[in-house]
């Protein structure tokens, strides 16, 4: 071990060391790298780890100052900590302990250390569910038996106001003007706003000066926003800012919005958060970022890669000696030094890494495939190393990788006949969203057979805003006598199966004609006809009396709380409305549709495992009904924990291995599709499918029409401002832009295939065989579970 290596080391926990051993990779790779990274396979064990250095932290600071996130992130921290401290005398803790050098003879008591909250939404009360006040009540102090007594709490509920006033009283529209602080104010409600920031802005300066007076923060544990966002530091926050009160920006607005019920409310929020300089105030301080998943991949590289910068908050951690970040192997699959490790001790280098970085240098480079010289490749570290493993020049690996891209936009425009696909999404509009320009000309070869699965209710997706909506419109309708006359046609009888159809086709009757009145009818039937079904009610008196109850429900419940079963359930229901609109447009009727309504989807923060009675013999008996020859998933990276897309790939895959060894069918092919959440690089798909214009049109079209609660994205991507069947077209012109660097830019123009010379987009998908796909769902279990 070299001296320089040792230094590094020495700063080392034993917990740390035993980790970084476990990897084989340096703690840093300097000068890349300014922060401390240690690696671990998965989610899992990313939590374990995390749990093992904070009890190894409370071993030897007894009665320090801790400060905690909140969120998906620390799921698995905080489960393997209570595990830890639940059962700290049972042999298998104990062994887990020695393993890593701690002592059992040590418990740390955890009732003597001193919690500080990281940040809170404001305004809002403190008794909803989603306030973060409401998640470390939760989690932490009920859960692991710290002492409230100990602890500096964001309770918005206990901060003072003007007259002893309600925050609803203050600010009734929930938006609090910060301007304010420096203008007169005009109207008596503004005065009493004006008071009531000030007495925030001093809550925040006694805030600073408690956790000040402690010495500051001992340990802090945070998670990484998509901007990069420490507790709510935004991109762009001052090293030295302290606690106060802040508008956040767009992104981090976008990853609240499912706590808050929607990007409207996210938008009004402010947040109160603690600062930059009050994580860094202790220079003894250990701080600790940990990351999951390939999502947070780029964020993660410009924290770690880049000097000293506003632009990235957590490089402020590079302050510390004890600053960490504690990473996945996919959170770490884009640090440049450590993807040069991986790839250098592939033997052979697999063609999936020679593809990446051969194409990631055409993009860099912006020169074509067949344009690059040695002088480029030698200029990178990575297709330097590849030039080196494969003993390859740069003109035969650039005509490989130019003659697979054709190859792979041959098998995207190959015919498709006489197959029976299933086509599987985790959410209502996954499947629109990753491959519907394919769709567009599968559906023409009348050969093929399609059957569409949704493979959960979606109900989270669905505001109370626009829940009351329809329903106001529907008490409207049933004051008509036109509406009320089909009662006693039995219209709204669940056993009118046709209905459903009608309630369709008069939603596309209205579309064509451009007459919102006959779809609004059109929706108000189907939101009745699911009502009755619900409720088991037909009479058209209590019905009425049920919309009223409704009507006040959504009143009066705060966005983002969880809803009751039925309610879940309704919504649900009109999201599987929407998703038939969808293949109506094509031609399908409800009949090849299927709303499967997984019970591992209940709307909870930490979600269920699949189960297999509940989750996986649903689909087993509609791949017996629909016999396929191809199944369609949506086949996402390692994400950050298991989540509905992962979890729904991990069913089907163990659908398919019971449906073939039940009927010995083994030659049905997997297509995996990604969309707006994750992509694939060009390297890992190998069927490219070119998209024009008019698919494009098509997709805006039917998505706007289709989807209904879903038109105002109040549940939007970090990435884009608006619906994502624009971000979906936005992705699909990157990765054409892509290929399009790769071919040369005369490729597309001068095609003699007018499907080609009229592309404008590109859609990946990777098939697989079954045993491909069986391989690859076990790889990210492994990634996900620690399985």
């Amino acid at each position: 071990m070299s001296h320089k290596k040792r230094n590094i080391t020495a700063m080392l926990s034993k917990v740390e060391q035993y980790y970084l051993d476990q990897s084989g990779r340096e703690l840093i790779y300097k000068p890349t790298e300014k922060i401390p990274v240690i690696q671990v396979p998965n989610f899992p064990e990313l939590g374990k780890m995390t749990a093992l250095r904070f009890i190894e932290w409370m071993q030897e600071n007894p009665g320090g100052v801790i400060s905690l996130p909140t969120g998906k992130t620390p799921e698995h921290f905080i489960k393997w900590v209570a595990h830890f401290l639940k059962n700290w005398d049972k042999e298998n803790v104990v062994n887990e302990l020695k393993k890593v050098d701690l002592d059992p003879g040590n418990k740390p008591d955890i009732s003597s250390f001193r919690f500080v909250q990281i940040d809170e939404f404001y305004p809002i009360d403190t008794n909803q569910h989603n306030s973060f006040y409401y998640y470390i009540q939760k989690f932490y102090f009920s859960n692991w038996g710290l002492d409230r007594n100990k602890a500096l709490f964001m309770n918005i509920n206990e901060i003072p106001t003007p007259n002893n006033l309600t925050l609803d009283e203050i600010f009734p529209d929930q938006v609090v003007d910060l301007s304010l602080r420096t203008r007169w104010a005009s109207t008596t409600l503004e005065r009493l706003q004006k008071q009531t920031i000030e007495i925030v802005d001093q809550f925040c300066t006694d805030y600073e000066k408690k956790i000040r007076e402690m010495g500051g923060i001992g340990f802090f544990l945070g998670g990484i926003g998509p901007d990069g966002h420490i507790g709510f530091n935004v991109m762009g926050s001052d090293h030295y800012s302290t606690t106060r009160l802040i508008p956040t920006n767009y992104e981090t607005q976008a990853a609240a919005a499912t706590d808050l019920g929607g990007i409207e409310v996210a938008k009004k929020r402010l947040v109160i958060t603690i600062g930059l300089e009050t994580i860094t105030y202790n220079p003894e301080a250990t701080a600790i970022i940990i990351a999951a998943g390939e999502a947070k991949a780029n964020i993660v590289r410009d924290s770690i890669q880049n000097e000293r910068t506003n632009k990235y908050p957590a490089t402020v951690l590079q302050r510390l000696k004890n600053a960490r970040f504690y990473l996945t192997n996919g959170a770490a699959f884009r640090l440049i030094e450590r993807r040069y490790f991986d790839v250098a001790k592939e033997d052979p280098i697999s063609q999936v890494s020679v593809e990446r970085a051969v194409i990631n240098l055409v993009v860099d480079k912006k020169k074509s495939l067949l344009e690059l010289t040695k002088e480029d490749y030698n200029s990178d570290n990575l297709t330097k190393l590849v030039l080196s493993k494969t003993g390859k020049t740069p003109k035969q690996i650039g005509q490989e990788i130019y003659n697979s891209i054709i190859e792979r936009l041959a098998r995207g425009m190959a015919p498709v006949s006489n197959q029976v696909i299933l086509h599987t999404g985790p959410h209502h509009d996954d499947i629109p969203l990753g491959y519907l320009p394919y769709i567009n000309h599968l559906v023409r070869d009348p050969s093929n057979k399609h059957h569409f699965v949704t493979m959960t209710s979606g109900f989270t997706a669905v505001t109370n805003s626009y829940m009351l909506g329809l329903l106001e419109d529907l008490k409207i309708f049933l004051h008509n006598n036109e509406f009320r006359e089909r009662f006693k046609e039995r219209y709204f009888d669940p056993e009118f199966r046709e209905g459903k159809d009608k309630d369709i086709h008069l939603y596309l009757d209205g579309l064509a004609a451009h007459s919102r009145t006959v779809r609004k009818e059109a929706v108000s039937r189907r939101l009745l006809r699911n009502m009755i079904e619900i409720y088991e009610e037909d009479n058209i008196n209590y019905l009425e009396d049920r919309v009223d109850e409704l009507i006040n429900y959504f009143k009066t419940q705060y966005p983002g709380k969880k809803d009751i079963p039925h309610v879940q359930k309704l919504k649900g229901m009109m999201r599987e409305f929407e998703e038939e609109i969808v293949w109506a447009f094509f031609g399908f009727n409800t009949s090849s549709v299927t709303h499967m309504r997984l019970g591992f989807y209940q709307g909870d923060i930490f979600t269920e495992n699949p189960e297999m009675n509940r989750d996986v013999l649903p689909i087993l008996e509609l791949l017996k009904q629909i016999n396929p020859t191809i199944v369609t998933v949506a086949l996402d990276p390692e994400g950050s924990g298991p989540d509905t897309h992962y979890k729904v790939l991990q069913a089907t895959s163990e659908a398919l291995k019971l449906y073939e060894q039940q009927t010995g069918r083994s030659d049905i092919k997997v297509w995996g599709y990604r969309n707006v959440w994750y992509r694939f690089h060009p390297a890992e798909a190998n069927v490219y499918i070119p998209v024009s214009l008019n698919s494009m049109a098509i997709m805006e079209n039917t998505f706007l029409n289709s989807y209904g609660s879903q038109r105002d994205a109040s549940f939007p991507s970090w990435e884009y401002d608006g619906p994502f069947s624009r971000l979906a077209q936005r992705i699909q012109v990157e990765q054409y832009e892509t290929i399009k660097k790769c071919l040369g830019k005369d490729f597309f123009i001068k095609h003699e295939h007018p499907r080609v010379r009229a592309a404008y987009g590109m859609v990946y998908l990777k098939e697989l065989t079954l045993s491909e796909f069986y391989t690859h769902s076990m790889e990210l279990r492994k990634l996900t579970e620690n399985y």
